[in-house]
């Protein structure tokens, strides 16, 4: 063989490979939008990807994910979307009934898997749970409708509270008002009086106890919030200092030292959404998947702190938690 058709033919055979990566499919990108940080969640994080990963799909092998974190700061979020959408990633997770609402008025084209504590029908993100038409579908974890329950098990946890706060963020204005509803109706039934806290900001978590420190309620109820699941080791502290009860929406607070939780699984929720969100990228419709609603409910209950804070936790309570942390 000449060298020169020598040289020519390890010339084709090196253009192959580059070839055969031309042909190749370029990796579909979920873009994901929070209105926390991601250090606030990492288990969900993970959950997320675990559900992907259950649909065949691993972040960096043959997915990519842009993730768009507000760092609490909320009027960030509309311009968040809005690059996802420029950057036309192939789906949109969000987590947060604010968070969806944006998200659903950056794009009407773009699949949307939403995470929302609320009835996501009122919410106006689809028009039914079993048919949920236009982009969007998503998980639905039931913690705004548990809002009666939890205050039950406050009411059995410490029986002679008469006076209960309850701390909401009125920046979540739907959320709040729904919290605050359900929470009014249930406590009429108890004999139970609310006080309302309302906090914004970290600082404004801190004014909130500062308050509560001098007008002493027997207890303490903390709405649903993406900014106080991100504040979670604050608002935790604030309470064990300042001795009052407190129910929490989700295990994440009673993981940190809070005294009792109960609500929807939070990280298997998030499970389940990277599980809807892997079956988009494979070809299913938004439309076309009903939205899931969350079934799995846990209450912890943690019982080093309810002796710090001299509570007696009644046997029912214990034998029906999902979790005691000693």
């Amino acid at each position: 063989m000449r060298r020169r058709e020598f040289i020519t033919l390890i010339g084709v055979a090196a253009a192959w490979p580059m070839a055969a990566r031309a042909q190749q499919p370029a990796m579909p990108t979920i873009g994901f939008l929070d209105s926390r940080s991601a250090e606030a969640i990492p288990e969900r994080l993970r959950s997320y990807r675990q559900g992907l990963k259950e649909t065949g799909y691993i972040e960096g092998e043959n997915v990519a994910i842009i993730h768009r974190f507000a760092e609490n700061k909320v009027d960030r979020l509309p311009e968040l979307a809005a690059d996802l959408v420029r950057r036309q990633v192939a789906v949109i997770g969000t987590a947060g009934d604010t968070v969806a609402l944006v998200a659903q008025a950056a794009t009407a084209t773009i699949p949307i898997v939403f995470l929302a504590s609320q009835d996501p029908v009122r919410l106006g993100l689809v028009t039914s749970l079993a048919r949920p038409a236009g982009n969007m579908t998503g998980i639905n974890f039931f913690t705004g409708e548990l809002v009666a329950k939890r205050l039950g098990i406050l009411h059995e946890l410490v029986p002679k509270a008469t006076r209960v706060a309850v701390l909401v963020n009125p920046a979540n204005h739907a959320q709040a008002e729904s919290a605050l509803r359900d929470l009014t109706g249930a406590a009429t039934g108890m004999g139970i009086d609310i006080q309302v806290l309302n906090a914004r900001t970290s600082s404004e978590i801190d004014a909130a106890f500062a308050t509560l420190a001098r007008e002493r309620p027997d207890a303490l109820f903390v709405a649903s919030d993406t900014l106080f699941t991100s504040r979670r080791i604050q608002v935790v502290n604030l309470a064990i200092r300042h001795g009052i009860p407190t129910t929490f929406p989700n295990r994440e607070f009673t993981e940190s030292g809070g005294l009792m939780s109960y609500g929807a699984s939070i990280t298997d929720a998030w499970r389940q959404s990277g599980l809807y969100t892997g079956r988009i990228l494979k070809g299913a419709k938004p439309a076309d998947l009903p939205v899931m609603q969350s079934t799995k409910l846990d209450l912890v209950i943690n019982n080093q702190t309810a002796r710090m804070l001299g509570i007696t936790v009644p046997q029912t309570l214990l034998a029906s938690a999902d979790e005691v942390i000693e």
